[in-house]
Formats: C-alpha cells, sequence, structure tokens
C-alpha cells in the first residue's frame, strides 16, 4: 500500500480535484490517495495561509501524522502544490518515494512573465484587490481549464462558487498563497527521488515551457498532454493516470 498524497494549488481545495481522485485509484489499486488542504483553503480556509512554501510542508507534515498517515509518501502536486511537493523533497528526501509535479513552475528555471503569462496580469490584480466570489471563479475556471461544453462547464463554475460560499478563501489568505509562491526558488540540486513532469501544451496561465526546463534540467522523465488546460487532472483525468501508471511500471521494470 502506498500512500498518494494529492497538493493542490492557489486558492483551491480537495473538493476541485472533482473525479480525480477516483481516477488514479482505479489506475493505482494499491494506492490509499490522500488530498489534504493547504492553509487558508478548503476545510482549513480559517487557518492563516503561510507565506513560504516551506511553512506548507510543516503544515500537511503535521496535518498527516495527526490523522495517522505515516511516511513514506508518494506525492502528486499541482502549480503551487508542486512547489510544496518540491521543497518536501528537499527537506525530507526519507519520507517521500516519489514525486509527480503538474504544470508547475518555479525560479531559477522559468522567467517570471513565463510563471504567470503577463496576458493574465490586470484580470488576476483587479480580481483580487476588488473582485467579487462569482468573478473570482469565472476567471480561474476560464483561466485554467478547456474541457467540456457549455453546460458541462456551468455545472463546474456553480459547484466552484458554491465551494468558495461555504469555505471562503479570504483576500489575504490569497495574497499569502501568491506571495509564498512568488519568493519561492527551487533547490540548488535536483531533489533526490524519483521525478515525474506533467504538462499541458494549452496551459493559459503558466507556459508549458517551465515544466520543459524543469524536465531537463533535472533529467526527469516529461510527459506533454497536447491541448488540455492548466488544471490536466480536471481537463484529463485519465489520462494523467495513466501516466502515472506507466512510469510505475516503468520503475518496476527497471
Amino acid at each position: 500500500m502506498s500512500n498518494w498524497i494529492l497538493l493542490r494549488g492557489l486558492m483551491r481545495e480537495q473538493r476541485h480535484w472533482g473525479r480525480f481522485p477516483g481516477q488514479l485509484a482505479a489506475a493505482l489499486p494499491d494506492a490509499a490517495i490522500v488530498t489534504p488542504d493547504l492553509p487558508g483553503n478548503g476545510e482549513r480556509h480559517a487557518v492563516r495561509s503561510a507565506t513560504q512554501v516551506a511553512q506548507m510542508v510543516e503544515y500537511c507534515r503535521r496535518e498527516l501524522r495527526a490523522r495517522g498517515i505515516e511516511p513514506p509518501y508518494s506525492l502528486l502536486a499541482l502549480s503551487l502544490g508542486g512547489m510544496a511537493a518540491v521543497e518536501w523533497c528537499s527537506r525530507y528526501p526519507d519520507e517521500v518515494e516519489r514525486c509527480a509535479l503538474i504544470n508547475t513552475s518555479m525560479r531559477p528555471y522559468s522567467r517570471f512573465h513565463q510563471r504567470l503569462r503577463w496576458q493574465n496580469y490586470p484580470s488576476i490584480v483587479k480580481q483580487i484587490l476588488c473582485g467579487g466570489m462569482e468573478n473570482q471563479e469565472r476567471l480561474i475556471l476560464r483561466l485554467t481549464s478547456r474541457a467540456g461544453d457549455a453546460a458541462e462547464r456551468a455545472g463546474l463554475l456553480q459547484r466552484w462558487q458554491d465551494y468558495q460560499r461555504e469555505y471562503p478563501v479570504t483576500r489575504a489568505n490569497a495574497l499569502r498563497q501568491l506571495w509564498s509562491a512568488a519568493r519561492f526558488r527551487a533547490p540548488a540540486l535536483r531533489p533526490d527521488v524519483p521525478l515525474l513532469i506533467l504538462a499541458s501544451a494549452g496551459d493559459q496561465l503558466v507556459d508549458h515551457r517551465c515544466s520543459l526546463r524543469l524536465a531537463q534540467a533535472w533529467d526527469a522523465p516529461l510527459a506533454l498532454h497536447p491541448d488540455a488546460g492548466h488544471d490536466l487532472p480536471l481537463d484529463d483525468g485519465p489520462w494523467v493516470a495513466a501516466s502515472i501508471a506507466k512510469w510505475l511500471a516503468g520503475e518496476k521494470g527497471a
């Protein structure tokens, strides 16, 4: 039995994984899937968000141990969650069996305007400073997903708005999470754990070349989805699950 810890990104919570945990469980029948919320999001929305990625790691480690979920862990992480996963691998390699990163980016391997596409700056800043919840979720959906027809996207948006009403992410916590992501710098050395990098060629939020450069710098295998958006597990969860299962089969065959 392997404990797979799934870490989401900026202002997202465990329910935003949607159907993906079940899809991953189907592809990895011997895995236990765990979806903790980062501080400030979801069930932890009343907690002050961390201003350093390392603090997110310590929070997750404490929560998992409090729940009786002991290492080693397999980490699967998206975007900001990917930064936390890299920091975790770097600080505590003995706790991590392997790590899969999805559409993440980090200094010094990516330029700022690629880590967050410059075309999105005005709408993101305007939304954080003075936007309402409904428009916030509409913007996030537009920037992170390319899947589904109009009816499916309308239903998804409604669910996301309901999540935010139940567990609102405060403006202060959103800014703290942005600040922690902007400050984060990858460790000088490649984390000493098996790594897989997944990316989406259709990512409208983060330039997918960030993942390509990271894979090249760390000599890690890369799988590139031809057209999915930033939220790759949402847009094509079966593809993500199959890519991970294929990677694990290669590990066992090595």
